[in-house]
C-alpha cells in the first residue's frame, strides 16, 4: 500500500464501513438530503471509477468537474481516484472563453458537468478536440442544446459496484486548477503523496503524520474523534475538496451544500451538530453574524469546535463579533495556497495593528526571490515552502520555472506572498506581491488597508486597488460595500478612521462606494474588477 489518496479511502472504509460519511442538502431548505455510510460512498464510487474505464478512458487522462457541490461530484473525484483518472476542478461561473482555455489547457477527454450548465457547455465544446465523453447530472431546461451526453445516474447503475481496479501509486497525480486574482487559470499538478502531506495534514488531526500508509485505518479503528466537517465553499476549489477529504481521512462525518446560503448554513450546523465550519473570509463569516443577530437568533452553535478560512482573511472587526455570538468556537486563519498546501495558522494578535501574523511549519521559509536564500529578519521576502510541494503547472513550463526550483536537493515552491519574519520566526504575511501598490515608492499591500477599512462600522465589505496618478504613481483606492441602513461615509470619514490603524501613504486617496463587493463565490477578491472600477470612478471625476 501506498499514500494513494484512493489507496488510503477503502483502508478507512474497512474499518468505518456502517460509520456515516457524507450528509448532503441538495437544495437548502426543501428538506431534501442523501446519506451514506462509507461502504455506500465506496460502492458509488466503484460505480463512477469503472463506467470511466467502460467509457474508454485511460488510467493518467483528465476528467473535469463543472459541478456545484453534491454527492456527485466527491463521488466522481474518488471514483477518479480509483481508477487512476486525474480529476480537474472547472470554475462553474466561468463562460464559453474561459470554460473552452481550461477544458483545453487541462488537456480534458472527459466531463462530469450539472444540466444547468448545458449551454456553456456546449459553446465550448466544439473548439475542445479532446473532450469526448460527457456525463450530465440532472435533467436539461427545455430548449437546451443537444449534447450527446450519459445521464449520470444511468453511468452509476451501468458500473460494477466492487472495485477490482489495477494498482495504484503515490505518484499518481491530482490537478487543481487556480485562477488566483488574475490572469487566466493554471493547473498545479500533485504526486497524491505530496499532496497527503502538505494539503491533507498526513492524517494528523492532531499530532505527528502517520508513519506508514496502514497506520491511517490504525488510528480510524482505535477511536473516533466525534468530528463533523462541514466545507461551505464549492468544491470546485480546492480548500473545500481538500477538507472533505480529511475528513474521509479521519473517519469522522462531511456535511454539504448544494450553494451558501447563511440561514441554512446555521440550521444545518444546529441540526447535525457540526464542530467544524470551513469558509472564506468576511464574505462568507460576515452574512452568519448578521443571520445570528437577526433571523437566526438563538440557533444552537454550542456544537461547533472551530471555524476556518483559508484563500482570505476574517478580519479582527467581524471575528470578534461571531465571537460574541458563539463564544465556544475557535476562529482560525490559515494560510495556504493550491501551491503550497497548508503553511500555517495566524498568531492571536494578528490584525490591522500587527499584520497577518502566522506560526508556519517547519518547511516554511521567507527567501530572497533573486538569490533564494533566507531573508534576515525585518526584511522582505516571499514565501517559499520545501519538501512535499507539486510537480509544477500542467501544460506551463514557463510559469513553472518562475515558481519551482530545486536547493540542496529538495524541491521547492516559491509562492507569491511577500512577507517579514522575526527573530522568533514568526511571519507577517504582506500581500500578493502581484497586488502592491506603489505610491511615491512606498509600498503598499491591500490586505493591510482593507483590514482596516473593514474595522469601520458602516463598512460591510472592501477591496483596494491602484490606481494610475500623476504625481504619486499610483494612489490607493477603496471600493466599499457599506452595510445595509447604514449612512454612506465619505472620503474624509474613512481616512479619519484609517489615520489611526496605518501609516499616512497607506491611507486612501480615493473612495468608490458599490452595491456589491465582486467576489468569487469562494470569497476569493477579484483585484481586476476593483481595480477597473476604481479606475473608472477616477476618470470620471476628472473630466
Amino acid at each position: 500500500m501506498e499514500y494513494n489518496l484512493a489507496d488510503l479511502f477503502e483502508s478507512v472504509v474497512d474499518v468505518a464501513a456502517d460509520r456515516e460519511a457524507l450528509v448532503y442538502v441538495d437544495h437548502p431548505g426543501t428538506g431534501a438530503e442523501r446519506r451514506l455510510t462509507y461502504a455506500e460512498l465506496d460502492r458509488a464510487a466503484n460505480r463512477i471509477g469503472h463506467h470511466l474505464l467502460d467509457a474508454g478512458i485511460r488510467p493518467g487522462e483528465h476528467l473535469g468537474l463543472h459541478l456545484y457541490n453534491g454527492v456527485e461530484y466527491l463521488q466522481t473525484v474518488l471514483g477518479c481516484l480509483k481508477a487512476r483518472i486525474v480529476p480537474v476542478n472547472v470554475n462553474y461561473r466561468y463562460v464559453e472563453e474561459e470554460l473552452l482555455y481550461l477544458y483545453r489547457d487541462a488537456d480534458l477527454v472527459a466531463l462530469v458537468f450539472d444540466a444547468e450548465f448545458t449551454d456553456r457547455v456546449a459553446a465550448a465544446l466544439s473548439a475542445a478536440e479532446k473532450l469526448r465523453h460527457l456525463v450530465r447530472v440532472g435533467t436539461p431546461a427545455p430548449g437546451a442544446p443537444a449534447l450527446t451526453a450519459v445521464d449520470f445516474a444511468g453511468a452509476e447503475t451501468a458500473g460494477s459496484p466492487q472495485r477490482g481496479f489495477p494498482a495504484r501509486s503515490g505518484d499518481d497525480q491530482f490537478i487543481i486548477y487556480t485562477g488566483g486574482t488574475t490572469g487566466m487559470p493554471k493547473g498545479v499538478m500533485w504526486r497524491q503523496e505530496d499532496l497527503f502531506f502538505s494539503g491533507l495534514g498526513g492524517g494528523a488531526p492532531t499530532g505527528e503524520p502517520v508513519g506508514k500508509p496502514e497506520e491511517l485505518a490504525e488510528r480510524v479503528a482505535a477511536g473516533g474523534y466525534g468530528i463533523t466537517f462541514f466545507p461551505t465553499p464549492p468544491l470546485m476549489h480546492g480548500t473545500s475538496t481538500l477538507t472533505a477529504f480529511i475528513g474521509f481521512h479521519f473517519g469522522q462525518r462531511v456535511v454539504l451544500h448544494r450553494k451558501f446560503v447563511p440561514e441554512e448554513v446555521l440550521r444545518t450546523i444546529e441540526k447535525e451538530k457540526v464542530t467544524s465550519v470551513s469558509l472564506v473570509g468576511d464574505a462568507m463569516l460576515r452574512p452568519l453574524v448578521d443571520a445570528l443577530s437577526g433571523p437566526m437568533k438563538g440557533t444552537d452553535c454550542s456544537s461547533l469546535f472551530s471555524v476556518s478560512s483559508s484563500g482570505a482573511i476574517m478580519s479582527e472587526t467581524v471575528r470578534a463579533q461571531f465571537q460574541a455570538l458563539v463564544p465556544n468556537a475557535l476562529l482560525l486563519n490559515n494560510f495556504g495556497s493550491s501551491e503550497s498546501g497548508f503553511n500555517g495558522t495566524a498568531t492571536a494578535d494578528s490584525g490591522p495593528d500587527r499584520g497577518f501574523r502566522i506560526r508556519v511549519n517547519s518547511r516554511t521559509r521567507v527567501v530572497d526571490p533573486v538569490t533564494l536564500e533566507p531573508v534576515p529578519a525585518g526584511e522582505v521576502g516571499r514565501i517559499a515552502q520545501r519538501g512535499h510541494v507539486p510537480l509544477g503547472y500542467y501544460n506551463d513550463p514557463g510559469k513553472t520555472a518562475e515558481t519551482f526550483f530545486e536547493k540542496d536537493g529538495e524541491r521547492w515552491v516559491l509562492l507569491g506572498d511577500m512577507a517579514t519574519v522575526d527573530e522568533e520566526g514568526v511571519v507577517t504575511v504582506l500581500g500578493r506581491g502581484s497586488q502592491c501598490i506603489n505610491t511615491g515608492g512606498e509600498k503598499v499591500y491591500p490586505e493591510e488597508v482593507e483590514q482596516a477599512l473593514k474595522a469601520h462600522p458602516d463598512v460591510y465589505d472592501a477591496l483596494v486597488a491602484g490606481v494610475p496618478d500623476a504625481m504619486w504613481g499610483n494612489h490607493v483606492a477603496a471600493v466599499v460595500q457599506v452595510r445595509r441602513g447604514a449612512a454612506r461615509p465619505s472620503l474624509e470619514d474613512i481616512q479619519a478612521h484609517c489615520r489611526t490603524r496605518l501609516a499616512g501613504y497607506k491611507i486612501p486617496r480615493q473612495l468608490v462606494v458599490t452595491e456589491v463587493v465582486r467576489r468569487s463565490p469562494s470569497g476569493k477578491a477579484d483585484y481586476r474588477w476593483a481595480r477597473e472600477v476604481a479606475v473608472a470612478a477616477d476618470r470620471s471625476a476628472h473630466r
